[in-house]
């Protein structure tokens, strides 16, 4: 009997590259209602959901008149925009996804976005036929680095987690897939930064790299 396995995709710096798109929308909507956004504080919310990072300005720099369940549709509404009219593509991302079904694994999507974000990404890219499924972290008690999200898709996907494999671009990432019990790849997309040591696997570019390895 074949074994069925599956690749999980991260959405954000590997479907698209949105963290400028993220960074614009948060610094117009935070800024606007007199929150002072600043680099260093950015760069620790980078990997928060959009929920958390809400909370995390709020209790900095406490607004008045907006709930934070506004301001943070606000900013999400922002994104959808700037995904409208942005060039964010990740070079060779459908072509990949195309080689992994066409190798019969299935394919899934885990995220720490908030879900109404999904379709439009999916959409721009025209790779929506190409998911099996989709989860975000709006629906869980904790998003990543919790291993919660990805254990929720391979469920869906009906796939163990160690036929499991999970692309990430951020530590927190793959942190979350390693204690889901998933083999890790880290994409890099060229950022030499990226800390990488727990990933099984690189990828540097989409458009470049053998899948055969994963077998």
């Amino acid at each position: 009997m074949t074994i069925q396995k599956a690749v999980i995709f991260d959405m954000d710096g590997v479907i698209i590259d949105s963290e400028n798109l993220w960074k614009k929308a948060e610094k117009e909507v935070f800024t606007s209602l007199g929150v002072n956004v600043t680099h260093e504080d950015s760069e620790l919310t980078k990997s928060m959901t959009t929920f958390e990072v809400t909370k995390f300005w709020f209790d900095k720099f406490p607004w008045e008149d907006k709930s934070t369940d506004i301001v943070e549709h606000m900013v999400i509404s922002r994104v959808i925009e700037l995904i409208d009219t942005e060039d964010c593509k990740i070079n060779g991302i459908k072509e990949f996804i195309e080689r992994l079904k066409a190798k019969n694994y299935k394919i899934g999507l885990a995220t720490n976005s908030p879900y109404k974000i999904i379709p439009k990404v999916l959409q721009k890219f025209d790779i929506q036929h190409l998911f099996d499924t989709v989860s975000s972290a709006e629906f869980e008690d904790n998003g990543k680095p919790a291993p919660a999200i990805y254990l929720t898709t391979a469920e869906k996907l009906n796939v163990t987690t160690n036929n499991c494999i999970a692309i990430e671009d951020s530590y927190s990432g793959m942190l979350a897939a390693k204690n889901a019990g998933m083999t890790v790849v880290a994409f890099t997309n060229g950022n030499k930064d990226l800390d990488f040591e727990i990933a099984d696997y690189k990828i540097d570019a989409f458009d470049h790299f053998n899948i055969d390895i994963f077998n």
